[in-house]
């Protein structure tokens, strides 16, 4: 697979929310937000410039869930141990790929994800 030129980016953040509708309609109005659904528990949102996306899930302290892109998962989880980080999730899939979740080392969860 060659590289994206996403490599090891921020590519989408993910908010925890208790209501995707509540979400919708608060960012929607706040800051002119659009949204495409998929399904009823995930929710993906664009700024105009920025992707990420609401889904169902504790709402956590520490904001939301920032994701890295990466073009080869094993290897940058590999280099994220290596450097400290804490492996919190394993590998899972979902609708177009694969991600893993860690704790760097001051506490914060961050994902890596890799397109299927």
């Amino acid at each position: 697979m060659g590289a994206t030129g996403n490599d090891r980016q921020i590519d989408n953040i993910e908010f925890n929310v208790s209501d995707i509708g509540r979400s919708r309609a608060f960012y929607g109005k706040a800051f002119g937000w659009t949204f495409t659904d998929y399904g009823p528990s995930y929710c993906e949102f664009t700024d105009g410039r920025l992707t990420g996306g609401f889904t169902i899930g504790p709402v956590r302290p520490g904001g939301p869930l920032v994701i890295l892109y990466a073009d080869d998962l094993e290897q940058t989880r590999k280099r994220v141990e290596q450097a400290g980080a804490r492996i919190v999730r394993q590998a899972l899939e979902f609708p177009g790929g694969r991600r893993f979740h860690f704790e760097d080392p001051d506490g914060y969860e961050l994902a890596v994800w890799t397109a299927a």
